[in-house]
């Protein structure tokens, strides 16, 4: 009990420092390069590149939990997501929820039932105004300049949870137990990295895949569902698909400024 209570001293100081420290501090402590270590990546010759990268989800086409299911675990099994039993130690990176949760701005007295029954799947919306960026004290979470990605640094994590508490969307997971306990050896993706207890992990919309000209794992397992690209190149498909189709974001009032748009 002592040891546990000495470690939360330690992880609070640690936090408070990166709040309230003079600039020059702050800059000793946390400064963090515009690219985290795990996400200083050689593009390849045929690497996907962006200004912002964005998705639209048709939820047309995903109307059960079934149809998603090969998506979650596309995604899961690529970034070695480990699996819990119990919900308070659940890992999720992309996940599915009912329509009152993921866009609750959007809620309405006479809407369509089977709009409204549907399930959604959900993610890390890569904000444009991340509040997650803003409220992170060792810049372990970093939006990336270059394609505007929010991206984790899990050797900077120091597991203060500010960054969930910042998120509107609870797109963030906690490792509160060794998440290595809940992978299957035998099934782990040896060529993306497993992480440790007591960091925060989240989608980090496949930059791996991306810098050797890969889409996402989530949506080469969509079928079409799932539309990735560019969200500054008029001339992209995400653009098309935004111009020939109605879609929403989760929270928009909120300011965040949200890179996952939804097809209703």
């Amino acid at each position: 009990m002592e040891s546990s209570r000495r470690r939360f001293i330690k992880m609070a100081g640690i936090a408070a420092l990166g709040l309230s420290a003079p600039p020059a501090v702050i800059k000793a402590v946390a400064a963090a390069p515009e690219h985290g270590p795990q996400y200083t990546l050689k593009l390849g010759e045929h690497a996907l590149t962006a200004r912002q990268w964005a998705m639209v989800i048709d939820t047309r086409r995903l109307k059960t939990v079934q149809e998603m299911e090969p998506l979650i675990e596309a995604c899961h099994k690529t970034h070695n997501v480990p699996h819990f039993t119990e919900k308070n130690h659940e890992i999720k990176w992309i996940w599915e929820t009912h329509f009152h949760n993921a866009f609750p701005d959007s809620v309405s007295d006479y809407m369509s039932e089977e709009v409204e029954h549907r399930p959604y799947l959900v993610l890390c919306n890569h904000c444009q105004n991340p509040a997650c960026v803003r409220a992170c004290p060792t810049k372990a979470t970093f939006k990336r300049a270059s394609d505007g990605v929010v991206l984790m640094d899990m050797h900077r994590c120091i597991g203060c949870r500010f960054c969930m508490a910042a998120c509107p969307y609870g797109a963030r997971s906690f490792n509160y137990r060794d998440p290595r306990a809940g992978l299957d050896d035998k099934k782990i993706n040896r060529e993306f990295p497993t992480r440790m207890k007591g960091v925060v992990e989240k989608c980090n919309f496949c930059v791996e895949r991306l810098a050797v000209g890969q889409m996402p794992a989530c949506v080469e397992a969509s079928k079409g569902a799932l539309v990735f690209g560019d969200l500054t190149d008029p001339d992209s498909e995400v653009r098309h698909v935004l111009r020939e189709n109605f879609t929403i974001r989760r929270k928009p009032s909120l300011g965040t400024e949200p890179c996952v748009y939804y097809i209703v």
